[in-house]
């Protein structure tokens, strides 16, 4: 049996086991399986398009899941959102996205059209602070970039950061060790930013910068780490246990500590060039799923506007899948105490549950699930099971000689509810034509195809669950010619 590669459209696809192209396919520890499927949580539709998400946690480990809109932001319950925007609506820009962070016992939230928000077990309220793009929190400070305020107006290229304990104090002094400051080495503004350990990375489209806490008159000395990688938006960084996973303008990096590094070269960075949104790059989400150790890179397609598809990648097994899901915000969702026995929106009787297994963090109440809020306003836990899914391998066969294969054979950790094979060939590598050849379902764990040719690809259609690990034609000499 050849073990699988994981998604790589960019290698030779000669390479025993790549995997050129797939649909709702991730790795997980011992090799593929089925991506997990959407559903509901049970909450009610959003009023609006979503613009951000949180679940936060304060010093009691009491647990607020917030949602902003163009116009409001909203605590989520069980089934319902609950208003809880200041006195008066938000008016944000077309493209203003809300960020979030917790300090303490108060939330902060915070874009380019509203000055910071503060929110402590009640609705939120203005704090005299500046407007911002990202706002972030270490060492006791609160962190903003990319901001707006009356004494230096528009600076895209500036950070600030609080006084020290203290989120609504921001009036510079030596003795509280507020402070601001600019970061003008590298181009253009700042994109995002996201605490590494006790430091700030900041990132500009081509460049990142990391702040290391110095104490006054300083406060914060920044270092530029790279003059040609940067991230291209708020939301398309995420921290994971191995480092920062990004989007730059031309790849996906890790970020762990000393240089970044490509995590897509020569596996399907090309791919990703190719079938993402270069003018909408920047609206790029991602979300660390700490239980399936998945980083989702949710992105526009070539012709979208807004994130439809997903690249996922496992760190453990250092391999990609690839998922299609249209998310308007993504977000780790704390499971309320559902189960199966009452008090689940999701159930009224045992034959119209939802399609979650019995066994999945799901049911566990207070555990961290990766969902998103879709086009339909809803927000859908990832833990559903799949309903269909595919991957196609890449060639078999021998330049010289002829091949004939009789057999093919998967190996199926998880079988699935049901499984064909399509095989197609070619006589010719380096062309992109292929002949279709027979499908064949899974009989006794096998799949009987008869085809003739030089090279042979082979595309495995699945329903229901799976996990799979390896894949073997079985090939006999033809002829030569």
């Amino acid at each position: 049996m050849i073990p699988l590669l994981g998604f790589t459209p960019d290698v030779d696809p000669m390479t025993p086991g790549a995997i050129v192209d797939c649909s709702q396919v991730v790795p997980y520890e011992s090799g593929m399986k089925t991506a997990p499927a959407p559903v509901s949580v049970g909450l009610a539709a959003l009023a609006a398009d979503a613009r951000g998400a949180v679940v936060t946690r304060d010093l009691s480990n009491a647990k607020r899941f917030f949602v902003g809109t163009a116009a409001k932001l909203y605590d989520a319950g069980a089934t319902t959102y609950t208003d809880v925007s200041r006195g008066a609506s938000y008016s944000l820009g077309t493209d203003d996205r809300w960020s979030f962070v917790q300090f303490g016992n108060t939330t902060l939230a915070v874009n380019l059209s509203c000055v910071l928000q503060k929110s402590t077990g009640a609705a939120f309220s203005d704090l005299t602070a500046p407007k911002a793009l990202v706002v972030e929190q270490s060492q006791g400070f609160v962190m903003l970039f990319n901001t707006i305020e009356g004494t230096y107006g528009t600076s895209p290229d500036r950070w600030w950061c609080s006084a020290t304990f203290d989120e609504t104090n921001w009036v510079p002094a030596v003795s509280t060790q507020c402070t601001t400051g600019r970061l003008v080495g590298g181009s253009g503004p700042i994109t995002a930013g996201k605490r590494f350990g006790d430091d700030i990375i900041a990132y500009k489209n081509r460049s990142m910068f990391v702040g290391r806490y110095q104490g006054p008159p300083v406060v914060w000395q920044f270092t530029q780490v790279s003059y040609e990688v940067g991230c291209v938006g708020p939301e398309a960084v995420t921290d994971t246990p191995i480092g920062h996973v990004f989007v730059g303008e031309d790849d996906i990096y890790l970020y762990d500590g000393t240089v970044p590094r490509s995590l897509t070269e020569g596996v399907c960075k090309q791919w990703f060039a190719n079938n993402v949104s270069p003018a909408y790059r920047y609206r790029c989400k991602l979300l660390w799923d700490r239980s399936n150790a998945l980083v989702w890179v949710f992105f526009p397609s070539a012709n979208a506007t807004e994130c439809d598809s997903a690249l996922v990648y496992n760190i453990v097994k250092k391999q990609w899948g690839l998922a299609a899901q249209a998310v308007q915000a993504v977000v780790n969702y704390t499971t309320p105490a559902f189960t199966y026995d009452g008090g689940s929106p999701l159930i009224t009787t045992y034959d119209s549950g939802p399609a979650i297994s019995f066994d999945s963090p799901f049911w566990v109440s207070g555990s961290a699930v990766p969902a998103y809020i879709g086009t339909t306003r809803l927000v859908y836990s990832l833990t559903g099971i799949a309903p269909t899914s595919s991957f196609t391998t890449g060639d078999f066969g021998d330049d010289k000689g002829q091949t004939e294969c009789t057999q093919y054979r998967v190996r199926f950790i998880q079988a699935p509810d049901t499984a064909s094979v399509m095989g197609t060939y070619k006589y010719e590598e380096g062309t992109q034509v292929m002949t279709a050849g027979p499908t064949q379902a899974k009989t006794d764990g096998k799949f009987d195809i008869r085809q003739t040719g030089r090279f042979h690809r082979f595309k495995c259609d699945m329903t229901g669950a799976a996990k799979f690990t390896a894949v073997r034609p079985k090939l006999m000499p033809a002829g030569t010619r």
